[in-house]
């Protein structure tokens, strides 16, 4: 009987319609076997079959490839399917070849042969099979081998319009996998002149091929941007009639509209010029009103396609920001959905009116519907629009509603939903601080934070609310009585706990006076908690209490017998014991004046940015509105410590729980501020709070040298990376703190440093580096830890190399790390007398080393002190007999030996030239030394 002809291909409807009878797993198992083998022979004896059988046979591998089985046979079959000129067959073909041909396959030769020829083909239909089946595979061999031919098929005048439409999408294709396969030069005119063409089809897809590209290149084509802006005002402004065969239920070509807005998006401002302005203005204007015309159709395909229209388009104007009307307007518009019916029309509408509130023209248009706002973040049903809510609450504050928003975001707190209330409370905690006119009522804030929701309060909420009180002493007192009355609640949070602990042992006598809160009392309510926190509270409430030995001697006794309690050898927690038996200790052997030397009240912290907005940027990448902290005096808990009897006292109340015998000198294990600078293509500008300038360049900034006489910094800084480094260093030990923020909208994969160091330098220096993850998510930080330890002197220092994609494409830059052998410098104090003996001393030619260079710039001695200062070692004042002459001291600490080193540095004013000479007992070290340290004046 001969076969069924056609498409209907009776033998594969048998055989699907037989798989999905089976019963049973092996039954399965035993039809699609028998059907292979069935189908192997057919491939193997009978080579009469014509394209019928073979597309047939090649179905059914196709088939049962998709239902999970792996299939080692038809492939040549499947080629053969290619040369056919029907186009059942070669689509087939195609498809077999798409999903299962492997890209090392030894037929691609075959293939790619047989996809030249149909690209050659007058059959449109043929070289649109072709095409989809290059952009299906995408692959690097693709791109070289049809990198001539797809191009001209695009921009040929004799390429029929749906050709050029499928050339346009396979050539993104493989320019997101291969960007070198656009030609440059003439071509690129040729591309963008697309924008023109006749056919809606071509022009959608050629605007999605020159977005991409433009993304990587915008320079190049710019030219893109005046016809983009003609060919978006003819449809906007067109009839129904117009483009009768492009408009999606009365919206003209809605989606090539959508990439054209988005298009424009890509440059900021989006053209120099008058007259393509004024269009382009014209143009959004219209697309405003027809959102206020009513609706010429109830079904949903229409509301969804002009909005998308419109939300596009308050999109570019707000990436715009230059049109005060348009801003307004926009913002009255989606004003008008913050009540619509629709509930993702409610959600967009706040999500762009976050970004409209940062704009200096809306910014008071969005704070009209305030009220609107603070109801959707109570009454929403949709968790995603409540949250977004509390985003644009959190974006129109100022000074002028700050206490209001604050307080409705405190009181919907105590219901809201527990997968927002952390973020909440770090906006609230940004806010309060940000806003604050009187510090009391920060103060009150973070504490009813605190007693609303507790568990969300982070460690850096609390740090911040004790770092601001200690450097302000008009709200100390008050905070000291508000934490006092907070901690007589009968049920309090342990973070309330730990405030009132760190609060009331720096300032409790402050509010000592009344009998309400006399000391007894104040210790007595503390230690009612002690039993119900956790061992890191415990420890600083024991810090607590030995402050109040200073503060309250009348109450030492009942103090040293908690402590005499916890020493004993019944104590479950060996840290706490051990703690309680050394501040025992301490109050029993010290004297009056040396315990109050050693529990003297904590020093004012040093000024610094918030880090509290960087542990909001965290958690949610790329959705932060900008609304940041600017105040100065914002530390991270740390302080210097004087340690007695073993004993770390003023730095007793942070992170207690730390058994890490090297002391966190500068707070590496608390990821620093964000600072977010005005360019807005930059979410992470400043990774290091204001120790150091921004920089936005385009290009990359990068400068070793400058660490040498400093410790913090940005080292290294292009358009898409960004990083910091905090460095620490003790006699031969040594501590680094990389911060890598990622500067782009996408995530950078494959993030991977490697340190270059060879074993034979690490017989010198030995680092050791932490590893990160593998993605560097949009607008993130993350941090490496590295340690050094110097085992002997050296030169040079490390270098880490740093490879990610970024949008597909590899990148890779070497760092050289600022370890240089100075980093191990220790100060050395010496008079005149002793310097000049030991300078005599180092007289040996191979004990000295000299160079004279010509200054950098205009003589700046007080610039050269500065830095010599930052360099490591000690400068000595009113030593050298002329008072221009700058002298350092100091000693160089690595394992094997410590060597001395001494430094001279003579300006000579009239020739602007410096003379350096560095005298050490180690030849190598003085001649590093003076390397460094030339030409840096």
């Amino acid at each position: 009987m001969a076969p069924v002809r056609g498409d209907g291909m009776r033998g594969l409807a048998v055989f699907i319609s037989d798989i999905r009878n089976c019963k049973s797993k092996e039954a399965e198992v035993k039809r699609i076997n028998k059907e292979l083998a069935n189908i192997r022979s057919k491939f193997k004896g009978d080579k009469t079959l014509d394209g019928y059988q073979k597309k047939k046979y090649v179905c059914k591998l196709l088939f049962i490839f998709l239902l999970g089985h792996d299939i080692d046979f038809g492939h040549m079959e499947a080629v053969n399917l290619l040369s056919s000129n029907k186009y059942s067959e070669k689509q087939i073909g195609y498809l077999f070849i798409s999903v299962l041909v492997n890209t090392n396959s030894d037929l691609i030769r075959l293939i790619i042969q047989s996809i030249k020829n149909d690209l050659q083909s007058r059959n449109p239909v043929h070289v649109n099979l072709a095409l989809q089946c290059i952009a299906n595979i995408g692959s690097r061999d693709m791109a070289e081998s049809f990198s001539n031919e797809i191009p001209k098929l695009l921009v040929s005048g004799d390429t029929m319009d749906v050709v050029k439409q499928s050339a346009a999408l396979c050539l993104l294709r493989l320019f997101r996998s291969s960007p070198d396969i656009i030609p440059g030069g003439e071509w690129t005119s040729r591309i963008i002149h697309l924008l023109n063409d006749q056919h809606m089809g071509v022009v959608t897809a050629a605007t999605s091929l020159i977005d991409a590209l433009v993304k990587r290149n915008p320079d190049e084509y710019k030219g893109c941007v005046n016809l983009a802006v003609s060919r978006l005002s003819r449809i906007v402004t067109a009839s129904y009639t117009d483009l009768q065969d492009y408009t999606y239920y009365f919206v003209p070509a809605p989606w090539l509209s959508v990439k054209l807005l988005r298009l424009l998006q890509n440059y900021n401002p989006v053209t120099e010029e008058a007259g393509v302005r004024a269009r382009l203005n014209e143009t959004l204007e219209t697309i405003l009103n027809k959102a206020q015309e009513p609706p010429k159709s109830k079904k949903v395909q229409h509301s969804n396609a002009k909005n998308a229209v419109l939300f596009e388009a308050i999109n570019l104007i707000i990436h715009s920001d230059s049109e005060p009307n348009l801003l307004v307007r926009a913002c009255n518009q989606l004003g008008q959905f913050l009540s619509n019916r629709e509930t993702n029309l409610r959600y967009l509408a706040l999500e762009s009116m976050c970004h409209l509130a940062t704009s200096e023209f809306s910014h008071e248009e969005v704070k009209k519907h305030q009220e609107v706002v603070i109801l959707s973040m109570k009454m929403e049903k949709d968790v995603s629009v409540r949250q977004m809510a509390v985003d644009l609450l959190y974006a129109m504050c100022d000074r002028g509603n700050a206490e209001e928003i604050v307080q409705e975001m405190l009181n919907y707190l105590e219901t809201a939903d527990y997968s927002i209330r952390e973020e909440m409370v770090l906006k609230v905690a940004i806010l309060a601080e940000k806003y604050a006119t009187d510090y009391t009522w920060y103060v009150d804030v973070i504490l009813n934070l605190i007693r609303i929701a507790g568990d969300y309060v982070s460690e850096e909420v609390w740090y911040r609310v004790i770092q601001i009180v200690i450097n302000r002493e008009e709200v100390q007192g008050y905070a000291a009585k508000t934490v006092f009355e907070a901690l007589q609640a009968p049920a309090c949070h342990e973070n309330m706990v730990k405030v009132g602990g760190y609060i009331l042992g720096e300032f409790g006598n402050l509010i000592a006076g009344d009998s309400r809160s006399a000391p007894l009392v104040q210790f007595k309510l503390l230690h009612s908690k002690y039993h119900l926190c956790s061992p890191m509270t415990r420890a600083l409430l024991l810090s607590t209490y030995i402050k109040f030995i200073n503060l309250f001697p009348e109450i030492r006794t009942n103090i040293q017998d908690v402590f005499r309690q916890h020493s004993n050898l019944r104590s479950a927690d060996a840290e706490l014991q051990q703690r309680a038996s050394e501040y025992l200790q301490l109050s029993i052997v010290a004297s009056t004046d040396v315990l109050a030397t050693v529990l003297e009240e904590m020093p004012s912290f040093p000024e610094r940015e918030s880090s509290i907005l960087a542990v909001l940027k965290k958690k949610k990448p790329g959705r932060v509105p900008e609304n940041e902290i600017r105040e100065s005096k914002s530390p991270a808990p740390t302080s210097g410590s004087v340690i007695q009897n073993n004993v770390h006292v003023n730095n007793s109340h942070s992170k207690l729980n730390n058994s890490n015998a090297n002391t966190d000198l500068l707070g590496l294990s608390t990821p620093p501020a964000n600072n977010v600078g005005s360019n807005s293509n930059s979410t992470l500008i400043d990774v290091l709070g204001d120790i150091y300038g921004s920089n936005n360049n385009s290009s990359a900034v990068y400068n070793t040298k400058k660490f040498l006489f400093k410790n913090n910094g940005v080292l290294f800084e292009n358009e898409m990376l960004q990083i910091g480094v905090k460095s620490e260093f003790r006699q031969n030990l040594g501590r680094l703190g990389l911060f890598y923020g990622n500067k782009t909208q996408v995530p950078l994969s494959n993030f991977n440093p490697v340190l270059q160091w060879s074993a034979e330098e690490t017989l010198k220096l030995n680092v050791q580096m932490k590893g990160v993850e593998p993605t560097l998510e949009a607008g993130a930080q993350i941090q490496q830890l590295l340690t050094a330890e110097c085992i002997e002197d050296y030169a040079d220092a490390p270098t880490i190399e740093i490879s990610f994609r970024y949008n597909g494409t590899q990148q890779k830059f070497s760092i050289k790390l600022p370890l240089s052998v100075n980093k191990f410098f220790e100060p050395t104090e010496m008079n005149a007398e002793s310097f000049f003996a030991r300078w005599k001393n180092l007289s040996g030619e191979q004990q000295r080393s000299q160079k004279v260079f010509k200054a950098a710039q205009p003589l700046d001695l007080p610039g050269a002190r500065n830095k010599l200062m930052g360099f490591g070692m000690q400068l000595l004042d009113s030593v050298d007999p002329n008072p221009d002459n700058m002298v350092c001291a100091g000693i160089i600490h690595t394992q094997s030996q410590q060597v001395g080193c001494l430094m001279r540095l003579e300006p000579n004013k009239q020739a602007q030239m410096f003379r350096l000479t560095v005298r050490a007992s180690k030849e190598t070290v003085t001649r590093e030394i003076c390397d460094l340290l030339a030409d840096q004046f």
